[in-house]
């Protein structure tokens, strides 16, 4: 016994050395665990079940059910009322989207306390994102964490501060230097342009999460106390909007961008969106709010008002908007033209991104468009497969505006108050119409409604260029 005391006094300085290595990241986790909660504020929800009869569910004055394959999601009152309607109405969905981010984050980084490293340094570096969010944001948040019960995740970390991380999702992923978020196609087309003069914005959003974002997403028609009544196409337990039109036919669209140095305080860009949607009646309303508001990452707005008034509000963390405005046919993809054009952070993205050949390729398509150009057209343009000067080129190369990655496409008719959807996969499907000055009315009945409206599927879909594309395993080809 002498003996082994006797080794373990020689070899002490290696076992002080091998007890830091293995209790030090345990030690460190535990105290990043402690460091960085966040407490939600104390709210009051609303009592009662939700109801299921066939497709519709309810709870209170809020509702869930599919038109064609999308996720129809009416959501009415209080912040506090929609948050915790949200979390029951979309409980099963709002499960399997977390498992899949989840199944993802273990797919790509396999070896557990990596993945541990990862989280303790986001807790840390965005320990104060919600300081950003408006406070009737954290109410619906905190809600909605009551209301997502039981929670599988809890383990992972709680339901309300994962929640808010889960909001701040965009912002985290743009921070990272090969972000999926560099892939999105938009346009405006206005005045003559259109057909009938309608302001028309377009887009294409490409995020390559996962085929849950597709498969599942959802129509959020939102009527919040107080608030302008909008829509929004995003995915269940989102409470902020990446792409959206209001009932006074104000359209926003984000783009991902890259500049300077993305800061871990802010207002989620999500939730920027929403806050224009539910306070603007114009675009030139939606940018004087923009001046008041502090952007977390770098991105672009793309705003389209009902009177044609389109522009595109460049953000960078700590520099003003840089605004540009236009009126006929207004292009953007994912690289900034303002003073901050020459950031190294842009060069490079128009140096080894997409954005460059679908920019070529989209203001060849905008300046061959007939004049009164349709909804229909609006789509075929969204769908388009070519290169720049229509070089043929194979399915899914993210060159082409439709590189098959796009997880909803939009085309809004500011003038009509109407929405037009890709029901998926990506782009092959149908595009499903919804119809604001209806749906967002207080009078409309969800259970007497079953009318869907539609432009047809793209060609590949019946004619097996689609199926030979998936069997091969959905290749992708060309730079992000």
């Amino acid at each position: 016994m002498s003996g082994f005391v006797s080794r373990l006094k020689n070899h002490k300085k290696k076992l002080i050395a091998l007890a830091i290595f293995l209790v030090g990241p345990c030690v460190f986790h535990g105290g990043v665990r402690a460091f960085t909660s966040i407490d939600p504020p104390t709210v009051v929800t609303p009592k009662g079940e939700v109801t299921e009869r066939g497709d519709l569910r309810t709870f209170g004055q809020s509702y869930a059910k599919h038109r064609g394959k999308i996720l129809e999601v009416g959501l009415t009152g209080s912040p506090e009322e929609m948050g915790y309607a949200h979390s029951r109405l979309l409980y099963r969905e709002m499960v399997q989207n977390e498992g899949t981010l989840y199944g993802q984050f273990e797919k790509y980084v396999p070896i557990a306390p990596v993945r541990w490293l990862i989280v303790d340094i986001s807790r840390l570096q965005f320990r104060g994102v919600d300081a950003g969010m408006p406070d009737e944001r954290r109410r619906e948040i905190a809600a909605q964490s009551l209301g997502f019960s039981p929670d599988p995740y809890a383990d992972f970390m709680p339901t309300y501060q994962r929640l808010i991380f889960l909001q701040s999702l965009y912002d985290i992923a743009l921070s990272f230097e090969h972000s999926p978020l560099l892939g999105c196609t938009s346009f405006a087309l206005t005045d003559a342009a259109s057909e009938g003069g309608h302001a028309l914005l377009a887009r294409n959003f490409d995020f390559e999460a996962g085929p849950i974002f597709d498969e599942g997403k959802a129509v959020f028609l939102v009527r919040q106390t107080d608030r302008i009544p909008y829509a929004s196409v995003s995915w269940p337990g989102l409470v902020g909007a990446v792409s959206g039109m209001n009932a006074d036919g104000l359209g926003v669209v984000v783009h991902g961008a890259r500049a300077k140095e993305a800061q871990p305080k802010g207002e989620p860009v999500v939730h920027t969106v929403r806050d224009l949607l539910g306070r603007a009646h114009t675009t030139t309303e939606a940018i004087e709010i923009l001046l008041s508001k502090a952007a977390m990452v770098p991105h672009m707005l793309m705003l389209v008002d009902a009177s044609g008034d389109a522009a595109v509000v460049e953000r960078v963390p700590g520099e003003p908007p840089f605004v540009r405005r236009g009126r006929g046919k207004v292009p953007l993809t994912n690289h900034l033209e303002g003073p901050l054009a020459p950031d190294p952070a842009n060069q490079r993205v128009l140096a080894s991104t997409s954005t460059t050949s679908r920019r070529k390729r989209l203001d060849e398509i905008l300046a061959n468009l007939r004049p009164g150009a349709s909804v229909q057209d609006a789509v075929s343009v969204l769908r388009d497969k070519s290169g720049p000067g229509g070089e043929t080129l194979p399915l899914g190369d993210r060159r082409t505006l439709d590189a098959l990655i796009a997880t909803h496409a939009v085309v809004m008719d500011a003038t009509a108050k109407v929405l037009w959807v890709s029901e998926g996969p990506h782009l092959v499907g149908r595009f499903i119409k919804f119809d604001l000055a209806k749906l967002l009315s207080s009078q409309y009945a969800p259970d007497q409604d079953s009318t869907v409206d539609s432009i047809a599927a793209d060609p590949i879909a019946d004619d097996g260029r689609y199926d030979a594309w998936v069997k091969s395993g959905s290749p992708h080809q060309g730079v992000n």
